[in-house]
């Protein structure tokens, strides 16, 4: 039996498990090739990565990228990227300056390889997917992990074949197609899975148009998602001055999957996803019509340059509406570059738009938060209420074709009804400026590390004990993300490298009083739905709640990234046997869990409800590995003590 795609990958990474994993079957150790951080993330996995001992990063490549906390209103984001160099010159890491883009987008153009394994901290890693990667978003302590030389793990993975048939129709788009996908699968159909795309339709996608699809599997709870490479690719890769880097990577004739589905691109028309899920999505013409009060285009999942050239192209000869804002912000510098040699910033501008820096910005909520009440319109993969920035704003996602159009007309806009063609000729060559680099040397070990204010140490947390009497603090339902336990936003995102400080607004979306009261009990446990902690790949949704006193979850599923971060953490993420026996718990109740270690080995617990004299039954699923890792107290003890004995 031939082999596909992902099992390629796996296999040709596979490590041998840990010790005490060595039984497992249910898990998959592999070695990791090249990491990224992102600055939001990366100056807590630096931190942790400190306390690891390791001189220098045992990675083939890793690359600390600035790219979200761009919008310097005070000295904690200057601080942090200070940081962020100069733990990059000691270590060994390339350092990526503001300005020089996207994580995921410049890291396509400029350092990923097909048939590579790729970690980051952030759970849109996945775009890489692309070029054939195994690229794959964790918290920020597994990726430190990867760069001290230990493997990263994963629950073995059931593959889906996403086949594409047929050709896109004209204004149709790759988002729509990953939009179609999400209005089928959910935003947990694809946990537990990688999606692998194949068929006839792959071949007339390009890499930007493969990398959206890939970028928004995160929003099915996917592992990754992951595309041939194929002479696209070879060409891709031609054009960014790489070619050196191509292999060719294909699934057998007669590899088998788990699961399979079609999606036939002749008939697939634009999507959009309605506040406020990824997965609410609708053909754009049953709401079309309706006000828009601001327009985005950019993000890491439409901000290439063929997003933005086609979006100029819809533009071109028109205004945008008097009522409509649109802003749009290059994925990169090299897409700033070349769409401005290429006239197509000027279109831009000359049509109305604001050209905002090459970084993040309004799709976590720095900068251009909308009006209130205001519908705005977006390129970004996440619409998860109060993630602009505007609580009472309502978030649409759609193509960069939708946008324009929708941006011309003032009103949410079919955008085949505004052009029925749009020709984009990609250059055979891209301007290749690595100068935002800073290339670590061997002198990067004498240099110091410049320590802000905001730079706090990390703390030291116990491990568990036998048993765990405690208060429910929250009493949660479905679709519970890392939004809602720890906000994005310009102002919360700021304290990244400080937990005392960003806990306190830990469930601030949910219950303001929320970090007083955990502070109050001393410790607590937090009760959930299905598919708790889906959305960003961000440790502190597990750790601020674990700095706050949360020793134990109990949830009906959940999210992968988050569940392993909990664990990480020292969190005990336990799943109710009957998914009916939430209905029987409210916040305030006190839970009584006993013979933790025995539970833990058994998996099986027994869960007394002392508020109503009720008992119930949960188990974890954990394997021997994250065991062992909530016997340490998280994954940092567990990690320092497995390298202190090598």
């Amino acid at each position: 039996m031939g082999k596909n795609i992902v099992q390629k990958l796996i296999d040709s990474h596979r490590v041998e498990a840990v010790q005490e994993s060595k039984s497992e079957d249910n898990e998959v150790f592999i070695r990791i090739d090249q990491t990224l951080t992102q600055d939001t993330t990366g100056t807590m996995a630096y931190l942790q990565f400190e306390t690891l001992g390791i001189n220098r990063v045992k990675t083939e490549l890793s690359v600390s990228y600035v790219d979200h906390n761009t919008l310097q209103v005070g000295f904690e984001n200057a601080d942090d990227h200070n940081f962020l160099q100069d733990i990059a010159s000691r270590y060994g890491i390339v350092f990526s300056r503001p300005g020089n883009g996207i994580c995921h987008q410049v890291h396509l153009e400029r350092f990923g390889v097909p048939g590579k394994s790729l970690l980051g901290s952030d759970s849109h890693t996945p775009t890489a997917g692309a070029l054939g990667m195994l690229a794959i978003g964790a918290g920020g302590l597994d990726v430190a992990l990867a760069m001290a030389g230990l493997p990263f793990s994963i629950p073995r993975p059931r593959v889906l074949k996403v086949e594409l048939r047929g050709r896109l129709s004209p204004m149709v788009s790759a988002k729509d197609i990953v939009l179609e996908v999400l209005r089928r699968l959910t935003v947990k159909g694809g946990v537990g899975k990688i999606l692998e795309y194949a068929g006839e339709g792959v071949s007339t996608l390009s890499i930007p148009q493969r990398g959206t699809i890939a970028n928004m599997g995160a929003e099915l709870g996917a592992t990754t998602s992951v595309f041939p490479s194929d002479e696209v690719t070879k060409r891709f890769l031609e054009a960014q001055g790489r070619a050196e880097d191509f292999i060719r990577l294909f699934a057998d004739s007669d590899a088998s999957y788990d699961e399979e589905m079609i999606v036939d691109l002749n008939t697939l028309e634009p999507m959009i996803a309605l506040p406020h899920m990824p997965d609410n999505v609708v053909p754009v013409h049953e709401i079309a019509g309706l006000p828009v009060d601001q327009c985005f285009i950019g993000s890491c999942t439409n901000s290439s340059y063929y997003d933005l050239a086609v979006s100029a192209s819809i533009l071109r000869g028109h205004h945008v509406a008097p009522q409509t804002s649109l802003v749009v912000a290059p994925g990169s510098r090299q897409v700033l570059l070349m769409t401005a040699r290429d006239g197509i910033l000027t279109s831009f501008v000359e049509a109305g738009a604001r050209i905002l820096e090459c970084a993040c910005g309004p799709c976590i909520g720095i900068g251009q938060a909308p009006a209130t009440n205001a519908v705005s319109l977006r390129t970004s993969n996440r619409n998860f209420e109060g993630r602009s920035g505007t609580k009472s704003a309502r978030l649409y996602l759609a193509s960069a074709e939708t946008a324009a159009a929708s941006a011309i007309a003032g009103v949410i806009t079919d955008p085949r009804t505004v052009k029925s063609h749009v020709t984009i000729s990609i250059p055979e060559s891209f301007i290749n400026d690595d100068s935002m680099f800073i290339f670590p040397s061997t002198e990067g070990e004498k240099a110091g590390i410049r320590r802000g204010p905001n730079i706090a140490p990390l703390p030291q947390f116990e491990a568990i004990g036998d048993e765990l009497r405690a208060e429910v603090l929250m009493h949660m339902g479905n679709n519970i993300t890392t939004d809602h336990i720890l906000p994005a936003g310009s102002r919360i995102m700021s304290l990244r490298s400080n937990l005392p400080a960003i806990s306190e607004y830990c469930f601030s979306v949910l219950d303001a009083d929320f970090p007083a009261r955990a502070r109050a009990a001393g410790s607590g446990i937090l009760v959930a739905g299905q598919n708790y902690g889906q959305g960003s790949s961000r440790e502190h949704a597990a750790l601020s709640p674990r700095f706050l006193g949360i020793r134990a979850v109990i949830a009906v599923s959940y999210a992968r990234i988050h569940r392993q971060n909990l664990v990480n953490a020292g969190i005990l993420p336990l799943i109710f046997d009957s998914s009916e026996e939430i209905q029987n718990i409210s916040q305030g109740d006190m839970l009584y869990i006993k013979n933790i270690h025995e539970g833990l080995r058994l998996d099986r617990f027994e869960v007394k409800n002392e508020s109503t004299g009720t008992t119930f039954m949960a188990h974890h699923g954990l394997s021997q590995r994250q065991i062992g890792i909530i016997l340490a107290g998280g994954a940092l003890n567990a990690a320092r003590r497995r390298l202190s004995n090598r």
